[in-house]
């Protein structure tokens, strides 16, 4: 690595020049094993007070890129290049169009430079990606085939790096962990081959493209994981910078605006009616609505980097984000008004099933009864959350005590739809036809409720000094048709249970039959006690006593 700048007059070179003499007498005087500190002096990378043999071959990679870069002949879009046919000019533009397309994102980081030449009957294309002068990129072009040999030392960085030229069509093999005698300190580190085999030149000049155009995402990487680790956890960090490098958003800008820094600065300024000290983003907003968040910010933070924006304003940019984002899905009704999506849709589909007669079908029945249990169990996360929440503030005391009234129908409908499974299994003793029809009213009254009780808690989070007497009256008369609801259904219970007796005299028939019929009646029976729960909060919010 030395020769080409031996001999040199230039200090640098000067300088490297020396180290290497100095290296290569103490490379000839080691015995057959090594010392803790000779070992150190080998593969050290920490740059300090003492040189290391690993740092200078560091530096030597770094003086041959830039004497690469001197000696060129040309450049193409800014790659420097050697000995390329005229064919290899629309390549290694491509490419280039898509490193420089999300080139900014980086904003002064260094990495990117790319050097071209042929090998023979391949084109190849190197880019050094940052400052770690072992995280180089190579790809090789023959005929129509794309091909890239990725190794990293960071599992996760190698996974995501996967994923990202998958969706443009690479085909990955010879994936696997390796460890090798004196690299990243013995641990393992990860490789494979990326190809990709274009039909036509378009195809290839796009696969060069898009390559070109997720480089830049590997910079930082694994420093922006550890940061959003601290706010979302392991999972929720990488879906966020999955979803960053999807969008094109990038993380280098909100790294350098602070970073998680940012994030809880601004968690402070929002006060303790929303957060407390050691709270994690995700436990307080949830993992969906703190990841939208962090992922707007890092837009915001990015684009405000590249326009050189003072940090203090992108910091208050931030704060007022967040308090937007909290108001947004911290509003108290917002997890009663999910948990009400999961009773709708328990009682449609108990609705569709009667109506599709799936009573016949246990295989269809069964998949309505297993829907319905993992729509019961997410309902009953809500009810979690909303207990804890109310353990930290205790504003949220009377809408934990409303969701856990309104959990009540979700279990209903959860029993329902196990009996109605039941009651398939035994399909060859099926409804009669009036059994059938009054089977079918109850499941659509109760459907009607449920689906009034989603609107009613859509008014009710809107009622306060913005609403006025038309939302006033249409949050009473839905009221009211949940009342009503719950009537008819006690009266449509006591018709089917008289035609079940009239026309049933299986007792596993009647028995099952009979016992569905009253699980649905009693998510009514929860849905009334819940309509009058919401109607003491929204009275309370408008200052009225019920």
């Amino acid at each position: 690595m030395a020769r080409p700048i031996q001999g040199s007059a230039e200090d640098p070179h000067l300088a490297l020049s020396a180290r290497v003499d100095q290296w290569c007498r103490w490379v000839d005087h080691l015995g057959t094993e090594l010392d803790p500190a000779q070992l150190k002096a080998l593969t050290s990378g920490k740059r300090g007070d003492e040189d290391s043999f690993h740092l200078l071959v560091m530096d030597l990679h770094k003086a041959l890129n830039h004497l690469a870069a001197q000696l060129s002949g040309d450049t193409i879009d800014g790659a420097h290049v050697w000995q390329v046919s005229q064919q290899d000019g629309p390549r290694i533009s491509a490419f280039m169009r898509g490193l420089n397309h999300t080139r900014a994102l980086k904003l002064d980081h260094p990495g990117l430079e790319t050097a071209a030449t042929r090998d023979g009957e391949r084109l190849l294309i190197q880019n050094d990606i940052g400052t770690n002068d072992a995280h180089v990129l190579v790809a090789q072009v023959e005929g129509l085939v794309l091909t890239l040999t990725y190794s990293d030392l960071h599992r996760q960085r190698f996974a995501f790096f996967q994923d990202m030229l998958s969706q443009i069509g690479a085909k990955w093999s010879a994936v696997g962990s390796r460890m090798t005698e004196g690299l990243n300190s013995g641990d393992a580190y990860y490789i494979g081959t990326a190809t990709f085999e274009c039909s036509d030149e378009a195809g290839l000049l796009k696969a060069l493209e898009g390559l070109g155009a997720r480089i830049v995402f590997l910079i930082d990487w694994n420093r922006a994981r550890k940061r959003l680790r601290q706010i979302v956890g392991k999972a929720g960090s990488i879906a966020v910078l999955n979803e960053c490098a999807r969008r094109e958003i990038g993380h280098r800008g909100w790294l350098e605006a602070g970073g998680e820094a940012l994030i809880f600065a601004a968690m402070e300024a929002a006060g303790s009616d929303y957060f407390h000290i050691g709270d994690t983003l995700d436990a307080v907003m949830g993992t969906v609505p703190a990841q939208e968040f962090l992922i707007e910010a890092m837009a915001m933070a990015s684009q405000a980097m590249q326009q050189r924006q003072p940090v203090s304003r992108i910091a208050d940019s931030i704060r007022l984000l967040l308090i937007r984002h909290v108001g947004r899905h911290h509003d108290e009704f917002a997890l009663l008004s999910e948990h009400a999506s999961f009773c709708h849709a328990l009682a449609e589909g108990i609705r569709d099933a009667i109506a599709h007669g799936h009573e016949r079908s246990a295989k269809d029945a069964e998949k309505l009864a297993k829907r319905a249990k993992a729509w019961e169990r997410k309902a009953d996360l809500l009810v979690m959350r909303s207990r804890e929440r109310a353990e930290r503030n205790p504003r949220w005391l009377p809408f934990k005590r409303l969701i856990e009234r309104a959990d009540d129908i979700a279990d209903a409908m959860e029993e329902a739809a196990f009996l109605f499974s039941l009651i398939a299994e035994n399909h060859d003793k099926a409804w009669p036809g009036d059994v059938h029809q009054g089977m079918q009213q109850l499941a659509e009254k109760a459907l009607q409720a449920t689906q009034d009780h989603v609107k009613l808690l859509l008014i009710a989070s809107a009622l306060g000094e913005g609403s006025d007497a038309g939302d006033h009256e249409e949050f009473i008369a839905i009221s009211w048709r949940v009342v009503n609801a719950e009537q008819q259904c006690d009266q449509l219970l006591r018709d089917v249970r008289r035609l079940l007796v009239r026309n049933v005299d299986d007792a596993a028939t009647l028995g099952l039959g009979t016992d569905f019929a009253a699980a649905l009646e009693s998510a009514t029976d929860a849905l009334l006690a819940t309509a009058y729960g919401i109607r003491d909060l929204a009275f309370s919010r408008l200052g009225v006593e019920a």
